[in-house]
Order: C-alpha cells, then sequence, then structure tokens
C-alpha cells in the first residue's frame, strides 16, 4: 500500500464516522468540525502510519505547513476544546478497532510462502520487482512488465487482513 492510498483510508474512516459527505476533508470549508477531522486525520496519519507532510497536505488539498501546526496544536487543543476532543476520540477508537484486528509478519520466507499459496506467482527472470513489507518482514516479488498489476492485486488481496506496505522497484 502506498502512503497516500493509507491516508485516503483514514480520510475515508474520519467522514463516514463524523458523518460526513465522502471527500470533505479536502473542501475549502473553513467550518471548526471539519478543521477539526482535517486535524484528527493528520495527527492519526503523522503518529500511527508515519506518513509524510507533503502526501497529507496533497490529499486534503492544504499546504504541508499546516500538518506541522496540526501536530505542533493537538495537545492544546485536546486539552481546550471539546469539540476537537470527542472527534480525536471517535476516530482514534474507530481506528484502532480497525487496526488492532490486522497482523503482520515476522519471517519474510513465511509472507512469500503465504503470497504463493494465495495465487501470487513469482517470475524469476522478471523485469519488475514488487517488494512487499509487512512489520519487520521484507519479501520481493518479481514479474513481468506485463502482469505485474495483475500480481499486485493479488497481493493487495492476499494481504487485506495484514499490514504491509508495497514499492515497485
Amino acid at each position: 500500500m502506498t502512503e497516500e492510498y493509507n491516508f485516503k483510508c483514514i480520510c475515508s474512516l474520519t467522514t463516514k464516522i463524523l458523518d460526513f459527505p465522502d471527500g470533505s476533508l479536502s473542501t475549502k470549508s473553513r467550518k471548526r468540525p471539519l478543521q477539526a477531522a482535517r486535524a484528527v486525520a493528520s495527527y492519526i496519519a503523522r503518529t500511527e502510519e508515519d506518513i509524510h507532510r507533503s502526501i497529507i497536505g496533497k490529499v486534503l488539498n492544504r499546504n504541508r505547513s499546516n500538518i506541522y501546526h496540526y501536530e505542533r496544536t493537538h495537545k492544546k487543543y485536546f486539552s481546550t476544546s471539546s469539540l476537537y476532543r470527542d472527534t480525536f476520540n471517535k476516530v482514534y477508537r474507530a481506528y484502532m478497532d480497525i487496526d488492532g484486528t490486522k497482523e503482520f509478519f515476522l519471517d519474510g520466507n513465511k509472507m512469500r510462502t503465504y503470497l504463493l499459496n494465495n495465487g501470487v506467482s513469482i517470475v524469476y527472470n522478471g523485469d519488475v520487482t514488487l517488494e512487499v513489507k509487512s512489520g519487520n518482514a521484507i519479501c520481493k516479488v518479481k514479474t513481468s512488465y506485463f502482469d505485474f498489476s495483475n500480481q499486485l492485486e493479488k497481493v493487495k488481496l492476499a494481504l487485506k487482513n495484514y499490514h504491509y506496505s508495497v514499492k515497485i522497484i
């Protein structure tokens, strides 16, 4: 998974939990509930997923300096603003409920075996390499240019209940 995709999932969770329309976090609205939701989604993305500020800014249609502001003011807003505190607690609980159910691999060989058993195929003289990372385990899946999108989809499907990231090398 890419950082952008992960952050979009956090934004989707935030809007769903708070009953906002999809995509409302990236609008130019300055209503306080939306501002709090943006700050909460950004803070969770930075602290829990270590998503880069420029990616968060791009998805939220904001400058990355806003993300610095959200991080710096989290403690202050959490202690003084009931709107921000309630928003953060709702979204963070929902995030942890979903995130806590996901697993990760401890060994790259076990992950490789798991992927092979779930339909992912490896071409030993492939043109493209997918580097799959889950926990401390890393598995490289070689594939051809023609089949790499199919293999990427198979990896996503096989690892839907796991924490993972994929880099295309």
